[in-house]
């Protein structure tokens, strides 16, 4: 059976108290222009309610020897958080836990903290829960790799010698990481050029989704110094959903020899609620075996994935109805989030409280698994039909949806969603 909360948690819910996710939120009633550090803080997911942990913290009730004194939770963000590390965490989470238990009476019958600290969540709006300092995008998923190197390369050795080696990634642009919900402007930028012509240049003509997730993470490292392989779990927080939007016309052109850079840019949404690996462990399972074995400095003596099935839904322009495209799991990805985080500090790299690794796109073994447009309809050869409007690539107008949700016994551990709704490109002059 599960945890149970006072808290009318519905069996549906994303957030029961088994997940208690963390973001960052602001009042609607608060004028963002007259204080908005005051008007922005932490805080976790409970049913339909967020709990403000600012004002939880501002009572004493996180009274534990590693939060007592902290100001963690007086932030405008979950940084200062992330940086206390595991130990921390888990004492929040267990005084969260015990607060919201329907055996706990601290706030249960205390009225007025009780309306203080508990917020509907129709009365919030989400920000980013993350100041980001760096961003760094992964290419995690074998089936996506394979079927991109297909595509691109032909069918002989679609798959490059060094990907079975180490998670190949490219640095991303974390000033354009935008929380679910914020619109995405069309962007614009060269394509290939038709036989002797200039190369085009204009809006995208193949705007595509990437289903991923990302790990956020914790405790850095000093620059010079190393994340050991079996350290690298305690250097990671939680998970996000993340949409890596990309204009595949513009990324074709571009990424020969240095890789993504204005075809990637423009716009990466995530989602506002941050699960942590805590919640996540009942859903820890073996992750794919690796041929080659790995170097020792990514051989891990734990090789965990998480089933966390994900779905990504798009509305078309002026429909009301959006159509399911694509059904993944988390668990198909070939590198760890573990040796993705090892492998990115090897060199000495130094990571941040905050900063974000994607995973790359998401893709499974079969058709209806795979995580993006230029794959389910193999670069426009092909189209998908929602709901009888037909779709290549993403038109104006049209909304994409990813969701994603670890099922329980009998509660459920969600990610809640991550949307974005494609406007079209700003006019210029030239």
């Amino acid at each position: 059976m599960g945890l149970e909360s006072f808290i009318d948690v519905s069996p549906d819910s994303h957030f029961p108290l088994e997940n208690l996710p963390y973001g960052v939120f602001r009042p609607k009633t608060i004028c963002r222009e007259s204080s908005p550090e005051v008007a922005t803080r932490p805080g976790v997911a409970i049913g339909d309610y967020v709990l403000d942990l600012s004002v939880i913290a501002s009572a004493g009730l996180f009274d534990g020897p590693l939060l007592k004194d902290s100001r963690c939770f007086n932030q405008p963000s979950l940084n200062l958080f992330l940086e206390l590390g595991r130990p921390a965490w888990k004492e929040a989470r267990a005084t969260i836990q015990k607060l919201l238990s329907v055996d706990d009476s601290t706030l249960q019958e205390d009225a007025s903290l009780r309306k203080k600290s508990l917020l509907p969540m129709n009365d919030v709006e989400m920000l980013l829960p993350v100041e980001v300092g760096d961003y760094t995008d992964f290419f995690c998923s074998m089936y996506h790799t394979k079927n991109c190197g297909t595509i691109f390369r032909g069918p002989v050795n679609p798959i490059p010698q060094n990907w079975f080696q180490l998670p190949v990634a490219y640095h991303g642009r974390a000033s354009s990481i935008i929380v679910s919900g914020t619109n995405i402007i069309r962007p614009r930028g060269q394509g290939h050029p038709t036989g002797s012509s200039p190369p085009y240049f204009g809006p995208t003509k193949k705007l595509d989704f990437e289903l991923e997730m990302a790990a956020i993470v914790g405790p850095g490292n000093e620059l010079g110094k190393s994340i050991d392989i079996e350290e690298a779990y305690d250097h990671i927080f939680g998970l996000v959903l993340l949409n890596d939007w990309s204009a595949r016309d513009i990324q074709a052109w571009e990424s020969i020899p240095l890789g993504p850079f204005l075809g990637k840019s423009f716009s990466t949404t995530i989602s506002p609620w941050i699960v942590t690996l805590e919640a996540l462990e009942p859903f820890a399972c073996d992750a794919p075996k690796q041929d080659p074995h790995p170097l020792p400095y990514l051989s891990e003596k734990r090789r965990i994935n998480y089933d966390i099935p994900l779905e990504v839904l798009v509305k078309p322009a002026g429909e009301e109805l959006a159509s399911v495209v694509t059904k993944s799991n988390f668990k198909h990805l070939y590198w760890t989030i573990t040796q993705q985080l090892a492998h990115h500090t090897i060199n000495g790299c130094n990571l941040r409280p905050g900063d974000v690794l994607g995973t790359g796109t998401i893709s499974g073994p079969d058709k209806e698994s795979l995580g993006c447009l230029l794959e389910l309809t193999w670069n426009a050869q092909n189209q998908l039909d929602l709901n009888g409007t037909a779709r290549s690539f993403l038109e104006d107008g049209d909304e994409v949806i990813f969701t994603g949700c670890c099922q329980g016994e009998d509660y459920k551990v969600g990610f809640g969603t991550c949307t974005g709704k494609v406007l079209p490109a700003i006019s210029i002059d030239k």
